[in-house]
């Protein structure tokens, strides 16, 4: 599993010009789930977000020391298979992503995971297989990508509003955590 964690004053999803998940300051996560993901590299994302410290600490002047739990932000999960896109050639290839019929509810248990580890009503998403537009500030970036078998899943157009904080990002591999995690690894992800 792949998660782009970005750090945001604010995130809001729509379809059709709707607004269906927003959050104000905390994290935007564009999540990817490749094919053989399982239920440990589920729990290792949920875990490693939500204890990221990516927030300033305003009373003691340390610029990278709470989590978005310690600060109670919100998380709005979005799911985004072309995080596991390879390039043939100039064309596109989503081969290793999870297909969509296993996709749908191994996303929705992730979005459960998150919920139960932090707090429910702080945790958002996004709508599964939707077509997305990611615009930040006053450019557009389009991520309008269609691919055989996943074409019968995009017929709402998905737009993510974001005014990032820093900008900030992180990237997140959970294959990382089964090549071997040192002992300093694991005790950073212990809970605060």
């Amino acid at each position: 599993m792949r998660a782009v964690v970005q750090r945001v004053l604010s995130a809001r999803v729509e379809v059709e010009d709707r607004v269906v998940s927003e959050i104000g300051p905390g994290l935007l996560v564009l999540v990817g789930v490749h094919e053989s993901d399982t239920d440990a590299d589920a729990e290792y994302i949920c875990r490693k977000v939500l204890n990221m410290r990516l927030f300033p600490n305003l009373d003691t002047g340390k610029g990278w020391d709470l989590s978005v739990k310690q600060c109670n932000f919100g998380v709005l999960l979005v799911s985004q298979f072309t995080l596991y896109g390879i390039l043939k050639g100039n064309k596109p290839d989503f081969h290793v992503a999870m297909p969509p019929h296993k996709a749908k509810p191994f996303y929705e248990s992730l979005v459960e995971k998150f919920r139960k580890a932090y707090t429910s009503d702080a945790v958002k998403d996004g709508v599964f297989g939707a077509m997305m537009k990611v615009s930040s500030g006053k450019g557009i970036v389009i991520l309008h990508v269609l691919v055989s078998h996943y074409c019968c899943l995009f017929l709402e157009l998905m737009q993510v509003n974001l005014v990032n904080d820093g900008p900030v990002t992180m990237q997140l591999d959970s294959s990382q955590s089964r090549v071997g995690a040192s002992l300093e690894d694991v005790e950073q992800d212990l809970p605060l």
